[in-house]
């Protein structure tokens, strides 16, 4: 059974409120998991966008580490590598060059067609011991062979 992935600013498929963008405050929205298997050890959450004019999906957001028993993230995860609340999460490298490199930056593409944006939350059957700062290439290859269940949310925005 998949994770279901919910948010009290977006419904799937929804446009994302202009205050998770990089127009408005850019903070992450509220997120809420249902659905991860027992057995499950850890979260990891991938937030990118498919429409982004580069050879890969353009990362908003990796955040991994979470307890398995957390079920969601609030609005506004502050920008650090080290999370205290949920204790022991950590975040990995969006694809900024400059400015906020670590943690959430909301939806500002190109002016133009409307870009979609997942929020990918995966279960994972063992904690990986990343450390912060890891790119998702490093954070896919770490959960290879580990995600026990996964689920998402999509959003749309358009400039």
């Amino acid at each position: 059974m998949p994770i279901e992935v919910t948010s009290t600013a977006l419904k799937q498929g929804d446009w994302i409120p202009r205050e998770h963008t990089g127009e408005g405050d850019d903070v992450s929205p509220p997120l809420a998991f249902s659905g991860v298997p027992e057995g499950a050890q850890e979260i990891a959450v991938i937030c990118d966008d498919p429409d982004a004019p580069t050879p890969e999906p353009w990362v908003h957001w990796l955040i991994y580490g979470l307890p398995a028993s957390v079920s969601g993230l609030p609005e506004g995860v502050p920008n650090e590598p080290h999370l205290n609340e949920p204790a022991g999460a950590v975040q990995g490298k969006n694809s900024w060059e400059s400015g906020t490199t670590i943690g959430y930056r909301g939806p500002m593409p190109p002016p133009g067609k409307p870009h979609r944006y997942y929020f990918k939350v995966y279960a994972l059957d063992a904690k990986l011991g990343l450390e912060p700062g890891a790119d998702k290439k490093a954070l896919l290859q770490a959960m290879e062979g580990h995600v026990v269940a996964e689920g998402q949310l999509m959003g749309r925005y358009e400039r």
